[in-house]
């Protein structure tokens, strides 16, 4: 029951923090997703870091920070479509810089800040852009981006509470011992129920539109979920960190943002506009 109330007490001040900085708007949201881009970095090297791999901290940390500022200010239309180009020699930065820190495996510590960039600064860099009338049609509006984080968010409770009841036959069993196919069934229902009721809400997409977007953020979400696991498992660990009582770390906690946002841009650009 403690370990209950402590998860809850943290979901709830976490969704305040995400809901308010939405509602506040792009710059605001964009700050505090600034904030998780740069601590959630650091949590990933930190935890690929060992004796044979020891990825460049602090370059990882400016390349993945710069890189999601600069895909930031083109989403809030500070900078024009030639800026994003800066992105290309800084990720070689990261070459260059092993050079002077004559460690083992340089090539490894290389491919690890790699993925740390493209696996966190890119997909919450492109979130912002679910602001952005340039990707969608019309004005400016937080709907899109709510929207996306709740259905999210009731898939997974919907996936939970159903998988604890109900769950009998394991969906990915040598990643997750945990998740069922009952329990997945049961958030993808929850995902598209809440989808279907945003879209008396928030307009920006029509009802089929909302509803085609929660089944590819219930697939991508939980394969998002699946990868960190494998990560953890891979490295022997529970929690990506202790930053978020009862959730563990900021990894943990966007394991379904990070691979699910790229997957939702191309579908908002492409078919949503």
């Amino acid at each position: 029951m403690n370990n209950l109330a402590t998860r809850s007490l943290t979901a709830v001040f976490f969704v305040i923090a995400m809901v308010g900085s939405t509602l506040l708007g792009q710059t605001a949201f964009s700050g505090l997703l600034l904030v998780i881009t740069v601590y959630s970095l650091n949590e990933f090297i930190s935890l690929v870091s060992n004796e044979n791999n020891q990825p460049a901290q602090w370059p990882t940390l400016i390349a993945g920070g710069i890189t999601y500022l600069t895909l930031s200010a083109h989403a809030m239309s500070m900078i024009p479509s030639a800026g994003l180009l800066v992105i290309i020699p800084l990720v070689f930065v990261l070459f260059i810089s092993e050079l002077w820190r004559n460690k083992a495996n340089p090539f490894t510590n290389i491919a690890l800040s790699l993925t740390a960039i493209i696996y966190i600064a890119l997909p919450l860099g492109l979130l912002i852009y679910f602001f952005d009338p340039v990707i969608l049609s019309g004005p400016y509006h937080y709907g899109i981006v709510l929207g996306f984080l709740v259905i999210l968010w009731l898939n997974d409770t919907g996936a939970y509470f159903v998988g604890s009841l109900i769950g009998k036959h394991k969906l990915f069993e040598r990643i997750s011992p945990g998740k069922t196919w009952e329990g997945s069934a049961g958030g993808t229902l929850f995902a598209i129920l809440t989808a279907w009721g945003l879209s008396f809400i928030f307009k920006q997409l029509d009802g089929l539109q909302w509803m085609v977007l929660a089944i590819l953020i219930v697939i991508s979400g939980t394969l998002g979920d699946l990868v960190e696991s494998m990560l953890k498992r891979s490295l022997g660990i529970k929690d990506s960190g202790n930053i978020l009582p009862g959730h563990g770390g900021l990894l943990d906690r966007f394991d379904a943002v990070l691979l699910s946002v790229p997957f939702v841009f191309v579908y908002l650009a492409l078919f949503c506009r």
